[in-house]
């Protein structure tokens, strides 16, 4: 159980029956803080109330922001995003393409892309940067498809956002990491499926079967990629575990 007393300035956890504290602004104390905002978002659908230039993005804002952080890195050429939704995130990706000046595009691929968010995206001003592949993330037809888009100096960065199952991201993951540059990241998103118990909307075994269960057990079986959240190029606060709803999701492949 978690305690906050803001007129106080602390943060408590109870564990076994005694209750540490913390400060407010210590790591641990942000930690916890940040513990219970993530869980009360989810509960309240916080992510489900934001949008990009137009089209809704279900995302957490600061995985938004600190993805802009590695796109800007790595300065991909090709952007490769398994699950559509509304496109909100393929919009994201398209306009920092386009702001940073890259000869980029991004391919959005769904196994349904529903007709009116079809629509939208193919009539936005950025249009141009997209390309919207129908079908399985994980069919062998899918797959020799979004491969045909990869030229030989492209520098690519995929992320992981359709099923969610720890089957079928492991797939992913097996199918589309060998496209990933070197230095370049592929992003397994949503493992905070692990921790959220019997939160609404969760299923009983979500805490093996999530994408994070699926990153571990594909980082045990390559070599060629690591564990390695990008850290802030610009921080002059606490040193802090990130708040995400992608925790252990970022593989980069070895350069």
């Amino acid at each position: 159980m978690i305690r906050i007393d803001l007129e106080q300035g602390w943060v408590g956890e109870t564990r076994d029956g005694r209750e540490e504290r913390h400060p407010l602004g210590s790591p641990e104390g942000f930690a916890l803080v940040s513990r219970a905002w993530l869980r009360a978002g989810w509960d309240a659908r916080y992510v489900y109330s934001f949008s990009w230039m137009g089209r809704p993005i279900i995302q957490l804002p600061e995985d938004m922001l600190r993805i802009q952080e590695g796109i800007f890195a790595v300065r991909p050429t090709l952007v490769i995003e398994t699950g559509v939704a509304h496109g909100g995130s393929l919009i994201f990706y398209a306009s920092l393409l386009k702001m940073m000046d890259l000869p980029g595009r991004v391919v959005g691929i769904d196994v349904e892309i529903r007709p009116h968010n079809r629509r939208a995206l193919e009539a936005h001003p950025l249009s141009a940067f997209l390309t919207l592949v129908e079908g399985s993330s994980v069919a062998p037809e899918t797959v020799a498809r979004i491969r045909e888009e990869v030229a030989p100096d492209d520098r690519v960065l995929v992320v992981l956002d359709a099923n969610h199952s720890k089957a079928h991201v492991r797939a992913e993951l097996e199918a589309y990491a060998p496209l990933v540059s070197p230095g370049s990241y592929i992003v397994a998103t949503d493992g905070i499926m692990h921790w959220l118990g019997n939160a609404p909307r969760t299923a009983s075994d979500w805490a093996w079967n999530n994408p994070r269960e699926a990153a571990r057990e594909f980082l045990a079986d390559h070599a060629e990629f690591e564990l390695a959240v990008p850290a802030p190029p610009f921080n002059e606060g606490i040193d802090y575990e990130p708040v995400t709803y992608w925790p252990q999701g970022w593989l980069r492949r070895r350069a």
